[in-house]
C-alpha cells in the first residue's frame, strides 16, 4: 500500500513539473526574454511525459496498478 501511495505521489509531482515547464515556456514566449530558449522548457515537458508513460506501463506490467476493465 505504501508503494502505491509513493508511486501516485511521484506521478503527481511529475505532472506538476510538466505544467510548471509549460508555464515557463509560455512566459518566455510572451515576454520575449532570452534567459533560456522556449524549446528547452517544451523539451523537458516532452521528456517528462515520456517518462510518465513509461512508469505507467511498467507499473501496469508489474501489477502495481490495475487498469479498469469496464470503463463505462
Amino acid at each position: 500500500m505504501e508503494l502505491l501511495l509513493l508511486f501516485k505521489l511521484c506521478l503527481v509531482l511529475l505532472l506538476l513539473f510538466m505544467i510548471f515547464n509549460l508555464g515557463r515556456a509560455w512566459y518566455v514566449m510572451v515576454k520575449g526574454k532570452k534567459t533560456a530558449p522556449m524549446s528547452q522548457f517544451l523539451g523537458r515537458r516532452v521528456i517528462f511525459a515520456l517518462f510518465i508513460m513509461a512508469l505507467l506501463v511498467f507499473a501496469s506490467l508489474s501489477g502495481l496498478i490495475n487498469p479498469n476493465p469496464r470503463p463505462y
